[in-house]
């Protein structure tokens, strides 16, 4: 029987619905995806352990991946879509690694990102997020849950920077194989960084960005280089050929993120938090020997009023604070912090390239 459903856009209201779309899923354990292909596994890291047990028994339940080696973790046909993707690795190899997705065959990828400010974990210190579209859980389970539709195919690799060997890297990926309609776009992210930001200039979140398509999400982490309150700078959104002045112009970093007041509780603390849409989920604080400043790591999902764009679009925050006061009179503050941004957006293909990622010293957290 043929079901009107593709299993796309789930949401409480459809999820009775019966569907001809076909679930599959990815993992060390099955790597393929093919449908009664999972827990064949006679080598792998764990053949010791399940040495009495057998075949069928965790034997592969993980995969190492070398110094300076890009390993495909998922190559599917489609059309369908990935729903949900799971990861755990060692922090000190969030910055180190390098996730990359490409749809249908592309050259260059439409997520180019560290595997950790992906999820929302820029630091390299485990932090947990309750948000809708992203959930990092303990003790650092990143799990995305972005819909990513592709029509012919999509593949999705991760590329470990450092000399050092990444010991244990977990990962699944559930996917769907389904009709996409034609107006569906494709999912993009991208990071970017300026450590330090030059004084007076705005930070770049997005930039030479050419199709339709919307933007959804923004994860920040700062780490700051002066004393003092940071987050005065407005977020700025150039849509469709605006030039000088955007037309979105927020009235603060904490506003954009959805706090106010400075995140600040009446006992002079910093409120983490951590919402569906909205998030200040890490604050690090110095610890009088190796941590040296304070560092933030906040996002903000624009999935219910989405910042659409017909042709173009360029995306910056400025990093503003406040200084002493002259003749009594309070003065900002341009300040030159260490800003990453990752920029999450849906687009019509072919995108543009992306400015080329920076080396592994350029990522590192230092």
């Amino acid at each position: 029987m043929q079901y009107p459903f593709n299993g796309l856009g789930l949401h409480l209201g459809n999820l009775p619905e019966l569907s001809n779309a076909v679930f599959r899923s990815i993992s060390a354990e099955n790597p393929t995806g093919e449908k009664g292909k999972g827990a064949m596994s006679v080598e792998g890291l764990s053949e010791g352990p399940a040495r009495e047990l057998g075949k069928g028994w965790k034997v592969r339940p993980c995969i190492n991946v070398q110094g300076r080696q890009t390993v495909t973790l998922a190559e599917i046909n489609g059309p369908g879509a990935i729903q949900h993707i799971w990861i755990t690795l060692d922090p000190a190899f969030w910055r180190r690694m390098v996730l990359r997705i490409y749809w249908d065959g592309e050259e260059t990828p439409s997520v180019e990102t560290p595997l950790g400010d992906f999820f929302c974990n820029g630091w390299g210190v485990r932090c947990n997020v309750n948000s809708l579209p992203v959930a990092v859980n303990p003790a650092g389970g990143f799990n995305s849950f972005w819909e990513m539709p592709f029509r012919k195919s999509a593949r999705i690799t991760v590329e470990n920077l450092h000399a050092d060997t990444l010991h244990g890297f977990f990962y699944q990926v559930d996917y769907t194989l389904t009709s996409v309609p034609d107006t569906v776009a494709y999912f993009h992210a991208q990071w970017r960084r300026s450590n330090p930001l030059k004084a007076g200039t705005d930070h770049t979140l997005l930039d030479g960005v050419k199709g339709k398509g919307h933007y959804v999400g923004t994860y920040m982490a700062i780490g700051l280089n002066n004393d003092g309150w940071w987050g005065e700078g407005e977020v700025k959104f150039f849509l469709d050929g605006d030039t000088e002045y955007p037309t979105y112009c927020g009235t603060g970093t904490e506003d954009y993120f959805g706090g106010a007041w400075d995140f600040e509780q009446p006992r002079g603390q910093y409120c983490v938090f951590s919402t569906a849409f909205q998030g200040l989920p890490q604050v690090i604080i110095p610890d009088g020997l190796y941590r040296s400043t304070m560092r933030f790591g906040m996002y903000r999902w624009h999935i219910m009023d989405p910042v659409r764009f017909e042709s173009d679009l360029r995306v910056t925050i400025q990093d503003l604070g406040w200084r002493s006061s002259e003749g009594g009179k309070s003065r900002y503050l341009a300040r030159q912090d260490d800003i990453a941004t990752t920029s999450f957006w849906y687009q019509s293909e072919p995108h543009a390239p992306f400015p080329p990622l920076p080396g592994k010293n350029d990522l590192e957290v230092v």
